[in-house]
């Protein structure tokens, strides 16, 4: 096949997929009867909506003492469900990676666990657990926990699979048990890349957290939803506004601690 006859095939099958991907849109917009020029019209309005009403003023002030006491819980609801979570995670990353799985059915049931908890969202967790447990922080503290753990368990068996295997060989070949395979010649090389999985679960938990609060009651979503409600848009925004310096601040130290530790 000449050079110029592979690319024009290719153009081809892009052309046909991209054909494709519009006819499901507009076949989709026609279904749902959706407006798209009326929905871009509206864009600016509520533009200038969202910047006259959500800027917070000298007003909101005096709501800072409130938003910066959930804002705090908050943040441990965040690390802590993260932290018990990459615990739980580790364990059964070890158990469930292919070159530290003591059995392959222990290893299938580890994947599978870990992908049902992974592909249930952190809404739906929130809710299910609200019925049990009712509106607390430990109804968020868990919704957090299941969907970090799926995630984690995912994340951790595939840095552990990507390790080099000729190190646990040689380990195994000196004569070292499981256990110091494990301790000695795993977790010490994975180390760094553990550790900014949990830094960024940290960094997302914070984002999810907010929004489970808004479903559970607690924390500062649940605060942005009363402001939001009682119509004190400019303490909405005052709750935006901080929750972007913290995320923001959560990266720039997550950033400094991988850096130390490469």
């Amino acid at each position: 096949m000449t050079p110029q006859r592979f690319f024009r095939q290719r153009r081809l099958r892009l052309s046909v997929v991209l054909l494709i991907l519009i006819g499901i849109y507009v076949l989709s917009m026609a279904l749902v009867n959706f407006q798209a020029w009326d929905s871009i019209s509206k864009i600016p309005a509520g533009l200038i909506w969202l910047f006259t009403n959500f800027i917070p003023t000298s007003r909101s002030i005096s709501y800072l003492g409130p938003i910066l006491y959930q804002l705090w819980r908050t943040l441990l609801v965040a690390i802590s469900s993260t932290m018990v979570a990459s615990l739980f995670a580790l364990i059964f990353a070890i158990l469930g990676a292919k070159t530290t799985a003591p059995t392959p059915v222990l290893r299938w049931v580890i994947r599978f666990g870990a992908s049902l908890l992974r592909n249930i969202p952190v809404v739906a967790w929130a809710m299910i657990l609200l019925f049990s447990f009712k509106q607390s922080d430990f109804t968020g503290f868990l919704a957090l926990f299941f969907m970090t753990l799926g995630y984690l368990t995912r994340a951790f068996t595939e840095t552990i699979e990507d390790l080099d295997a000729e190190k646990l060989q040689a380990l195994q070949a000196v004569g070292a048990n499981y256990f110091q395979c494990v301790f000695c010649g795993v977790l010490p090389e994975a180390a760094s890349t553990l550790t900014s999985w949990i830094l960024y679960m940290i960094e997302n938990n914070l984002r999810d957290a907010t929004l489970v609060g808004l479903l559970t009651g607690t924390g500062v979503g649940f605060l942005f939803d009363y402001y939001f409600k009682a119509f004190r848009y400019d303490a909405a925004g005052l709750i935006v506004l901080l929750i972007a310096i913290l995320v923001i601040i959560l990266e720039l130290t997550s950033n400094r601690i991988r850096r130390a530790i490469a």
